[in-house]
């Protein structure tokens, strides 16, 4: 029998003695390695933070004391010291999710991925704390180095450090990295601290050495502590922490055991806001993630563990279709930059850096900022493309619309990982952008089906210059190219299909069905579309590569029609067929409107089929909601 088997709550853990707690680390490691090679997942986050979380249950008592995990992918050790041994079905459907859920356990808080949200969450924690008179109970929120260079975490801070009555321990898990290694002023001044030798450990010596000095020693060693904000400056410059108003302790060697459960000791009995800084290496103890340069396998498929290597090659994806593209457009057009958030490799601008350097800025967990640069960077005469992935521009709406919209910036954003993602679950899955920025004025919005239109997109994007432009595409691998048989005003028909007069049933050969396929559901339209046919229909298919502001020819199309079947993986309510059926509204066409998307829910880890499945988005489910509209089943 393992240690880690034996472990199912913290308090079997607190149990053990230091060296058993060193080998359990090393169990957790083994066991890590051999469970997301099978499944895939957040590898290099977790095992980077196996002596931190271990030390965070052996100091607080966990669920009393609140655990809160920024971004949550960093989450798999706390959940094996939580009772969650069975990894087999991690981000499978009905399996453990790759985030912290409340459905899971008590133990969880927040099950959003989105970053720099902890210390927020921990700061109204530790506040409702205080209002209940709950005086016995921290609040542990755990933030990456990465998620500092958000500005919400700023905000949070400078809230913090008002009030000296709430216990909330802020560990900032410094690994230098976020996706890849963090840029900006804040992973500056974190280097400096890694680098530095720290102010207790001079302080100590100056104490030991000046007081064998007698009185004179004493008065020297007063006075330098008493220059305490200057020594800090000098010796190790956690100032600005403290500036604030925060006690700071660190930085402390993140798989050191011991060392970090004295930290957390110190900071537990302070009773006041504390930040622990603790240094750890993302994907500590495996050799392949240790020596990938680009993200210490951030996030991995399925791996072969003992090399690291996919199980299976992929497939050339929609991120690889854009980074070449983007690249063209650069060497052709020398206004054109790039900006993302943290995210240069996930988001496929490593190329376009590496051709561009001087044109290619990273702004850290900061969607607002580069939302919003990108704005002063139009006025300026550039033409920004700004690459994040779709759930990530919630975060940047507001400016979308004020800054960039209302400004008239030529300002192009690409959405990676648009639509349906699947296995990441709530957080993750792209399926509002759409219904989200239909309501911006002025905004053009592709959602091309395959590689030509992907590229054609580009393209025509970045010489918009006087509105926003937005291309989405989704996750994974591209498909086959769709050729259009015709075009109409920019709306390309995909397929034709005459009626097969049926066998069996009512029949109604003069019906004409259209269907929309919007981006990547343009498979699913002409798939439906054959087996309408079928059924004795003449159906028409399209994919309009444009679909913000409407295609002034897809209300025309609509009037040519007995009925329109929108599919698309953004929601259906609010989504681009609602709009389609309020402009034909609008132009006089009576022509009934299906719009078909995903509900206004959050959904469930599970495969991308098992969600198009789950909420009826197959070619099958297409058919039969098309028939019944035309009342004929």
């Amino acid at each position: 029998m393992t240690l880690l088997s034996s472990i199912t709550s913290p308090e079997d853990l607190r149990r053990l003695t230091p060296q058993q707690v060193e080998t359990l680390a090393a169990e957790i490691r083994e066991f890590l390695v051999s469970a997301v090679s099978r499944t895939g997942g957040h590898l290099g986050p977790n095992l980077g933070v196996v002596e931190l979380t271990l030390a965070m249950h052996r100091v607080f008592d966990s669920p009393k004391d609140s655990f809160v995990f920024d971004t949550g992918h960093q989450s798999y050790v706390h959940k094996l010291l939580t009772g969650r041994q069975d990894f087999s079905a991690l981000r499978k459907r009905d399996g453990m999710s790759g985030y912290p859920s409340r459905a899971e356990s008590p133990h969880d808080i927040v099950e959003n991925s989105h970053a720099s949200t902890a210390l927020s969450w921990g700061d109204g924690i530790a506040k409702a704390n205080v209002v209940r008179g709950l005086r016995d109970r921290h609040v542990v929120s755990v933030i990456g180095d990465g998620a500092l260079t958000g500005g919400m975490a700023w905000e949070a801070l400078n809230n913090i450090a008002e009030s000296q009555d709430r216990r909330l321990v802020i560990v900032v898990n410094d690994n230098g990295r976020s996706y890849s290694p963090t840029i900006g002023g804040m992973a500056h001044h974190l280097s400096t601290l890694r680098t530095t030798r720290g102010y207790e450990s001079f302080l100590d010596w100056g104490k030991r050495t000046l007081s064998r000095s007698g009185a004179p020693g004493r008065f020297a060693y007063e006075w330098l502590h008493g220059l305490k904000k200057g020594l800090k400056d000098v010796v190790a410059p956690q100032g600005m922490f403290e500036d604030l108003g925060i006690k700071y302790i660190g930085p402390v060697d993140g798989h050191d055991i011991e060392a970090l459960e004295h930290a957390f000791v110190r900071a537990r009995a302070y009773g006041a806001p504390v930040i622990v800084h603790v240094i750890t290496e993302k994907g500590r103890g495996y050799t392949p993630a240790e020596q990938d340069v680009a993200d210490r396998f951030h996030a991995v498929g399925q791996i072969h563990p003992e090399t690291g290597l996919p199980v299976a090659p992929s497939r050339f994806g929609w991120t690889s279709v854009f980074a070449d593209e983007i690249v063209k457009i650069g060497r052709r057009r020398p206004d054109v930059v790039a900006i993302t958030a943290a995210m240069l490799h996930p988001v496929g601008l490593a190329p376009f850096a590496e051709a561009f350097p001087e044109r290619t800025f990273d702004v850290g967990i900061a969607e607002q900022h580069a939302a919003t640069s990108a704005a002063g960077m139009a006025f300026a005469g550039l033409h920004p493309v700004v690459a994040v992935y779709a759930t990530f521009l919630n975060r940047a709406f507001d400016q979308v619309l004020m800054d960039v919209a209302l400004h008239k910036a030529g300002v192009t954003f690409v959405l990676d990982r648009a639509g349906i993602t699947g296995e990441d679950g709530a957080s993750h899955n792209g399926m509002w952008d759409m219904a989200m920025l239909r309501i911006v004025p002025g905004l053009h919005l592709a959602a091309p089906r395959d590689e030509p239109t992907l590229r054609d997109a580009l393209r025509h994007a970045v010489d918009i210059d006087d509105a926003p432009s937005v291309v989405r595409y989704p996750k994974g691998a591209v498909v086959e190219p769709i050729p259009a048989v015709e075009t109409h005003d920019g709306v390309d028909v995909v397929a034709r299909h005459d009626a097969v007069p049926a066998t069996t049933g009512k029949t109604a050969a003069t019906r004409k069905v259209l269907l929309v396929g919007v981006g990547s559901m343009t498979g699913t339209a002409m798939a439906a579309g054959e087996a309408l046919a079928a059924h004795g229909l003449d159906v028409t298919v399209v994919s309009p590569t444009w679909v913000l502001p409407m295609p002034s020819a897809l209300v025309k199309l609509t009037g040519e029609h007995d009925l329109v079947v929108t599919i698309e993986d953004g929601l259906a309510d609010g989504g681009v067929g609602s709009l389609l059926g309020q402009r034909a509204v609008e132009a006089g066409v009576t022509v009934p409107v299906v719009p078909l998307g995903l509900p206004t829910v959050f959904l469930d880890h599970m495969s991308i089929d098992q969600v198009k499945a789950t909420h009826r988005l197959t070619a099958q489910d297409v058919t039969r909601d098309a028939l019944t509209a035309l009342a004929l089943l």
